[in-house]
């Protein structure tokens, strides 16, 4: 059976020879886009019908119960050309094995548990019918859940997503390659943009794959000479940036001071002399002081691209430098050809006018001098590349023309073969076999009897790996994983990519799955610099931290907003997490915690003293600072506001859905969104008093309104405040001209679904941090549902509770939870 059909060993015989004849590898049957998008195609049809097959043969039919009780109960409103909330009962059946159908009962199921339906205001059912209604449905739900996972296991076969993708080529083959022109955005759902039931293949996108892997092999194999290396110092004085603008520069003894930034007119260094030749990694070291700033450093920022245009560009970093001291800042970045790198001073008081009017010669404010820029690259290893040697190993290479080389080799079919297994090996992440490289070795030797040359020859291969089902998807099959789909599920989990040489080695001698060398691994994994992208991608979903840029603050309302103060609150959250990761810290840190870390800029954004300097450091929260914890970080509130206004409802949807794992129900489609009023005539809790009173409203609203109205005391950009910021027309406050000035006073009380009240998020943080394990069990269902690719259901509720159980002894660490995660059955099962 060729390799793609054994992704589906559990499939009906008789399909099996229909599937073999779609995915076919041999050399009649080119491999391209077209026939791999049937393959899936197929794929997919018969996953799908298999499945239905068995569940409908395995999960006898019953009927509704008691049919009675919706009549009399739902179809008043639930029927008609316009039901209420879009939703009729008549659209119901009790064929639970069709998932839309299945997913209405578990919205009814839903509603029926929060009490929300039947309405109190009609006559309510007695408890007993209700109860009845919800045991049917979860029944029903779980059997058809069991049935599935019996039938294809609880993940479905998974597809690499655009990160996973990226990192993984970086890896087996040592090449950074920005493809994100080419590999679209993922879907999210449950949070996550892993979810295998939404990592759908389609013929654009294979076409394409196809592109991504001749951009990966272009980039791998080095059939061009050795780029020379650039190693210069460049001297700002002699940049023609710092002339156009010559009013607000200074020419001094040592370098350029610019006394002004206004990146719209173009008033920045900008490197024109230097740009870089080939793509790789750069090393810049850039000299500069705080001039005329009274002691005080001066921040500046480093931006990389082609600078034709300002949205072409991309942040390095900050940096601050100390007044009168020159001081040396050094990093490393990865160039794409023709990119150049552009310096601007940030925090400087005067506009470009105002210097021009006094004239640079003259001006004593404050200023940035920039000495010189030493630059060095690109930075290679050797030559030819690891990336090529990888491949090709030893084998030499013949010039064909002053500027370009190809691998030969004498014993082409021999080294063909060696060259695809080990390199099949690694992209399919297991063992391979004769039967897996067949199909790529006849496409080699095809070429080469048409007299390509064995380099070409080779790329087609080489192609048609990275094109493979077995490279851009998780070959996981069950009922338990095997060593290799272990090592893979671990790998992606904690570094969103490939497994190293180390997991290989441990998979092939069966011995990964051993509690002891799995739990060794895993500690290992997060040790590695690679277990940064854990930090990255689940954080980044986990608290909406991608959707940091969704929303721009208004200008006129918050204008201490800037770039600076978004990067220092998100390297807080990074540094944060990471803290709590490699201290085993308990999970409670990330509702309140006696640390941060800030720098100056954010550190006087939470109105904390004593913190200076750009770097971020740890620092001791003060008692009646409100922060602690990640519900007060500047990051979550930021993505929790739209700019503009805050919401209690949109945060305390996030707080329920993201950190308490209690997501309130979607709100029906007839409820009209509310409007804060931004001119301060009335609160958004005034406005939600309308909402709380309509029983049909208030059932959601006593359990989204608590935490929401807790985080009020929280502007948009997350600075603490006591009044809402009201904006019009301009007027007088204190002798000055305002835009905007304080409204009505914020209330941050509530009181919780159980009775429970609190004054303020203070208070509110105590409440929560009262019910840890909630907390955990929350936390644990999202690594798994991050880690594995399908959210856990309520068939597995037994397992997370004995995680959480597990977690509790060990004061419910955060590593701790992640190893227990990864040692449950639900990590290590299909």
């Amino acid at each position: 059976m060729p390799p793609l059909s054994r992704l589906l060993q559990r499939i009906s015989p008789k399909y099996q020879t229909s599937l073999a004849c779609w995915c076919d590898n041999s050399v009649d049957k080119p491999w391209n886009a077209n026939r791999l998008t049937a393959c899936l195609r197929w794929m997919h049809f018969v996953i799908l019908t298999t499945a239905i097959l068995t569940l409908n043969s395995s999960t006898a039919v019953a009927d509704i119960p008691s049919k009675q009780f919706f009549t009399q109960h739902c179809e008043k409103c639930h029927s008609g050309e316009k039901p209420k909330g879009d939703f009729a009962v008549a659209s119901l059946t009790d064929d639970f094995n069709d998932k839309q159908n299945r997913e209405q009962w578990l919205s009814v199921l839903e509603q029926l548990k929060e009490g929300n339906m039947p309405p109190k205001d009609e006559r309510r059912p007695p408890a007993k019918d209700v109860q009845s209604v919800i045991d049917w449905i979860g029944t029903k739900a779980e059997q058809t859940e069991i049935a599935r996972r019996k039938a294809e296991g609880r993940v479905v076969m998974r597809r690499l997503n655009r990160a996973e993708y990226a990192n993984t080529v970086r890896d087996l083959l040592g090449v950074e390659v920005d493809l994100a022109d080419l590999l679209p955005l993922d879907t999210s759902t449950n949070g996550f943009d892993n979810n295998a039931e939404l990592s759908h293949t389609s013929s654009f996108l294979m076409r394409n794959y196809l592109d991504a892997a001749d951009r990966v092999l272009d980039e791998a194999i080095a059939n061009k000479p050795e780029p020379w290396i650039l190693k210069k110092r460049f001297d700002i004085r002699e940049e023609k940036s710092v002339a156009a603008k010559g009013s607000v520069y200074r020419h001094t003894d040592d370098g350029v001071a610019i006394f002004a930034t206004w990146e719209s007119a173009n008033i920045r260094v900008t490197m024109w002399n230097f740009r870089s030749h080939v793509r790789g990694k750069y090393r810049f070291r850039i000299s500069g002081y705080g001039f005329q700033s009274e002691g005080k450093p001066i921040t500046y920022r480093v931006t990389a691209g082609t600078l034709k245009e300002v949205t072409e560009e991309r942040l390095i970093d900050y940096f601050a430098v100390p007044a009168d001291k020159p001081t040396v800042i050094e990093f490393t970045e990865q160039l794409e050809p023709e990119n150049r790198i552009r310096i601007l001073a940030e925090g400087l008081p005067a506009l470009p006018p105002a210097v021009e009017k006094i004239g640079a010669d003259k001006y004593t404010g404050p200023g940035l001098v920039i000495q010189w820029v030493d630059v060095e690259g690109p930075l290679l290893e050797s030559w030819p590349p690891p990336s090529h040697r990888a491949i090709f190993g030893d084998l030499k290479q013949t010039r064909l023309s002053p500027e370009r080389f190809e691998v030969v080799s004498q014993q082409p079919m021999v080294d063909a073969e060696r060259i695809l297994r080990d390199f099949a090996r690694r992209a399919f992440r297991r063992n391979v076999t004769d039967d897996d490289i067949k199909p790529f070795l006849a496409r080699v030797k095809s070429k080469l009897d048409q007299n390509d040359r064995f380099e070409q020859a080779m790329r087609v291969g080489l192609k048609g790996v990275l094109v493979s089902p077995d490279f851009l998807f998780l070959r996981e099959q069950g009922p338990k994983l095997d060593d290799f789909a272990l090592a893979s599920r671990l790998s992606y989990f904690l570094w969103s990519s490939m497994p190293d040489e180390e997991l290989f080695q441990l998979a092939a001698a069966n011995k990964l799955h051993e509690p002891s060398v799995l739990r060794e691994q895993a500690e290992r994994l997060l040790r590695d610099p690679r277990a940064r992208a854990f930090n990255t991608n689940f954080t980044g979903q986990w608290l909406s931290l991608r959707a940091i840029d969704a929303t721009m603050p208004d200008g006129t309302l918050y204008p201490e907003y800037d770039d600076i103060l978004k990067t220092s609150m998100l390297k807080e959250t990074s540094l944060f997490f990471d803290e709590v990761l490699k201290n085993d810290l308990p999970l409670t840190h990330f509702v309140s915690s006696d640390f941060s870390f800030l720098n100056a800029r954010l550190a006087k954004h939470y109105r904390i003293p004593g913190v200076e300097g750009m770097e971020m450091r740890k620092v001791t929260l003060p008692s009646d600072s409100h922060r602690g914890g990640l519900l007060t970080m500047g990051s979550v509130l930021k993505v929790t506001a739209n700019g503009t206004t805050t919401s209690p409802i949109i945060r305390g949807a996030w707080v329920l859905e993201r950190i308490l794992g209690t997501p309130p129900p979607k709100p029906p489609a007839d409820v009209e969104a509310i409007e804060p009023d931004i001119r301060g005539a009335i609160t958004i809790r005034e406005q939600l008093v309308k909402h709380r009173t309509v029983e049909s409203c208030a059932s959601c609203h006593r359990k989204i309104d608590p935490p929401g109205f807790a985080l009020e005391s929280f502007d948009v950009i997350g600075g603490w405040r006591e009044h809402y910021r009201a904006t019009g027309e301009p007027r007088e406050v204190n002798g000055r001209r305002v835009r905007f000035w304080n409204g009505p006073a914020v209330d941050p009380s509530d009181v919780l679904l159980d009775g429970r009240p609190f004054r303020d998020i203070d208070e509110y943080k105590k409440l929560i941090l009262a019910d840890k394990d909630q907390l955990a069990r929350n936390l644990a269902e999202k690594l798994l549902a991050y880690g594995t690719g399908a959210a856990p259901t309520r068939t597995d509720k037994p397992q997370i509770e004995l995680v959480v159980s597990r977690v509790r002894d060990k004061n419910y660490g955060f590593k701790s939870l992640i190893h227990e995660v990864v040692q449950s059955p639900l990590f290590q099962n299909k």
